[in-house]
């Protein structure tokens, strides 16, 4: 029986030690009241859009960053994909996409592997062919074009390590 016991808390503490050695990503919105994005601007939205979008970049995370790596990303301006165009009156609270009107996020970020910073900087995030992706428009996910774009962002730089056009 205390065999039993011993190996229990032994499985558990290597259980624990593993999460802890996993990938990790710590999101923060750097004064997303002062944002251009309307959505940013209103308390209530702002605050499901930032949660929508972190626990984005955690699945991120957990998918395409190994065990050892951390990443720290600040974001300090977004504009989501579409504008809403007040003066039409039966759509004033619907984002009408157009293709002037891409989704933009302005970046900074450090990947650390082990401690050693191995990708920072910071870079403006657009797609300006957003409404082109078959994958975004035809899914029912809130902020699909957001998300498209982010994932393929993500794993530019911190899978692929490729450094910013420019």
């Amino acid at each position: 029986m205390r065999a039993s016991r011993i190996a229990t808390a032994m499985l558990a503490a290597l259980l624990l030690g593993t999460a802890s050695a996993a990938a990790a990503v710590n999101v923060t919105f750097v004064k997303p009241e002062k944002y251009r994005d309307d959505d940013f601007r209103n308390v209530s939205k702002r605050e499901g859009v930032i949660r929508e979008l972190t626990r984005h970049f955690e699945r991120l995370d957990k998918r395409y960053l190994t065990a050892g790596e951390k990443l720290e990303i600040a974001v300090l301006d977004a504009r989501l994909a579409g504008r809403y165009e007040r003066w039409q009156p039966t759509f004033n609270d619907v984002r009408i996409l157009r293709d002037t009107t891409p989704p933009r996020f302005v970046i900074r970020y450090t990947l650390r592997q082990n401690g050693k910073i191995i990708a920072s900087g910071e870079e403006t995030v657009s797609d300006l062919s957003y409404m082109w992706r078959a994958s975004a428009r035809n899914s029912t996910e809130r902020l699909a074009y957001e998300k498209d774009m982010l994932r393929d962002w993500f794993r530019k730089r911190f899978v692929e390590l490729k450094p910013p056009r420019g």
